[in-house]
């Protein structure tokens, strides 16, 4: 049997998903086969190098109204976006360009929920639910305070993509900074209200019964806190290198200070070994030689983000893509409107996402005192996160390449690099839905040895794998409203989405673990409709759009 429910839940799991599968694929065929909404994407640009030769047009060159409306069919339009392979079964420049992109972005993203993941395996190996529990809490909370500074690294790689396609290096310096400026402020006041006030953060997710969660949860959050602001500079950084489409240096980084936290973790969690007592040693060395317990792993991930971002500053300075003195002196408030003006639209998109999945981990730990619902949800979370990272590398090449394509060859080949990047988006979700499926019962047991919690993750895993399938629209499409600069559009489909996932946690769905998991696939489902829609009606690539510059 799929899940371990009763017979009236398990039905009405399986009725749910399976259309879940069917929109999905139906919605990708629709936005690229429906007459009104074709497109000429196979037309050439000579002058954006990414472009591969179209054999569809003819000599002499038909006028761009003929090839707009008798050209290419929209089934066209749809077998283009997919990878194309030459006769000698090479991949034409733009998919290079993606893979050579998408690839180390997504390795580089992947890194950081694998370390995740043996954070929980070495608090799971305390045996103790309340433990797991009190991570996955403390960890949602970090992410709710974090998101919300987070818009600022979001926007950076489409402007400084824009700024270095037009070779306006000194424009991209100056978004750096201001960036970064940033999120030493932002950053500073978040690591505060977290040290300051964990028990307070902490009820936005835990239950007034969660007492015992909370003893587990506090000393966690509060030494993840100290990596709140070096988190924020390196992901200034890694999207900096992203919006110079240079993928590898990030991924050697994040190798780097992620294998320092792996070592670290097992000796912050269980001490490393004896040495004076207590009382001719300072407190932080007796912890150390007792280990800090679960909080331990958030010790370990914040000295690997605090060497992480001097790495980053480091690098940057040597590019000249920042200078030490700016990144403590205020810019003008004339620089930093435009900036200002995106991030509203971003940070309004990440408060949004922020109450849905608070909503959600809430509603995880309050469905048992035991934890183990609330262990369970963590681990389903994680495992799903692996597969997300994976999307966001789709997110991020997007972001960037299509930002970069437009400000090199104008809109065709903005849309052209848009069309090929869904395409792509699309066979990752279906590789990923099968893959994480077939491989639950495998990965599953490493989170936990606990029976109960092992039993209680079928179900929500289960269902997260088949959400992937939808992802790949909802990630292909956000990265490509990113790179459009489309923030305010991508704020109001965020928004809806959210409220479909919310009125779905707060109806009977909510209170089981499978319901959670739907909840989340309706939001998701909603997420990709909309993006597709957008991107083939009302973008500035949909087909009527793009008659001005070529």
């Amino acid at each position: 049997r799929l899940f371990q429910d009763s017979h009236a839940e398990s039905s009405l799991t399986m009725k749910l998903l399976f259309p879940l599968l069917l929109l999905s694929t139906a919605t990708t065929i629709h936005g690229f086969q429906v007459h009104p909404l074709r497109s000429i994407g196979t037309i050439s640009n000579p002058h954006f190098d990414l472009n591969r030769q179209s054999s569809r047009v003819a000599s002499p060159r038909r006028s761009v109204a003929e090839q707009y409306d008798n050209s290419v069919s929209s089934w066209n339009r749809l077998v283009s976006s997919l990878p194309r392979l030459s006769r000698n079964g090479k991949l034409d420049k733009l998919d290079k360009k993606i893979l050579a992109t998408c690839i180390p972005t997504m390795l580089n993203l992947m890194v950081v929920p694998i370390v995740n993941a043996v954070d929980t395996f070495y608090v799971g190996r305390l045996r103790d639910p309340l433990a797991l529990a009190a991570q996955s809490a403390a960890n949602q909370c970090f992410f709710t305070v974090y998101f919300l500074a987070a818009f600022l690294p979001t926007i950076t790689a489409p402007v400084v993509a824009r700024a270095i396609g037009e070779e306006k290096w000194d424009e991209a310096r100056d978004r750096v900074c201001e960036s970064m400026f940033l999120c030493n402020v932002l950053g500073g006041i978040g690591s505060l209200i977290l040290i300051a006030f964990p028990e307070q953060v902490l009820r936005m997710v835990l239950p007034k019964s969660g007492t015992s969660v909370m003893a587990y949860a506090v000393p966690y959050l509060r030494l993840r806190a100290f990596g709140m602001l070096p988190a924020l500079l390196s992901s200034c950084g890694f999207a900096a290198y992203n919006g110079m489409l240079n993928t590898v240096t990030p991924l050697k980084v994040t190798l780097t200070t992620n294998l320092i936290n792996m070592i670290l973790d097992p000796l912050f969690i269980f001490g490393i070994g004896r040495g004076a007592s207590s009382t001719q040693s300072s407190f932080i060395l007796s912890s150390l030689q007792k280990g800090f317990g679960a909080a331990g792993a958030a010790a370990a991930t914040s000295v690997s983000e605090t060497i992480s971002s001097l790495i980053y500053v480091k690098l940057l300075i040597r590019r000249k893509l920042v200078k030490l003195t700016r990144l403590l002196k205020p810019p003008s408030l004339k620089a930093l409107i435009p900036l200002i003006q995106g991030g509203l639209a971003i940070l309004l998109r990440q408060a949004t996402l922020n109450v849905a999945f608070v909503c959600a981990a809430r509603r995880a730990q309050a469905l048992d005192p035991s934890g183990v619902s609330a262990a369970a949800y963590g681990i389903t979370m994680q495992i799903y996160s692996l597969g997300v990272v994976a999307h966001l590398g789709i997110q991020a090449t997007a972001a960037s390449m299509v930002s970069s394509a437009r400000a090199i060859g104008g809109n065709s080949a903005g849309r052209e690099t848009a069309d090929r990047i869904f395409g792509y988006g699309c066979l990752l979700g279906m590789v990923l839905a099968v893959g994480q499926y077939f491989l639950l019962p495998t990965i599953t047991p490493l989170f936990s040895p606990l029976p109960e919690v092992i039993e209680a993750v079928k179900g929500p895993a289960a269902i997260s794998s088949f959400i992937h399938l939808v992802n790949g629209l909802v990630f292909a499409g956000e990265g490509t409203l990113l790179g459009l600069g489309a923030y305010k559009d991508l704020a109001v489909i965020t928004a809806m989405g959210v409220g479909c996932m919310v009125s779905c946690l707060l109806s009977p769905l909510g209170k089981s673990l499978n319901g959670i998991l739907l909840s989340l696939a309706a939001f998701n489902l909603l997420q990709g409709l909309a993006v597709t829609l957008h991107h083939v009606r009302f973008s500035p690539l949909r087909r009527r759009g793009f008659r001005g510059k070529r």
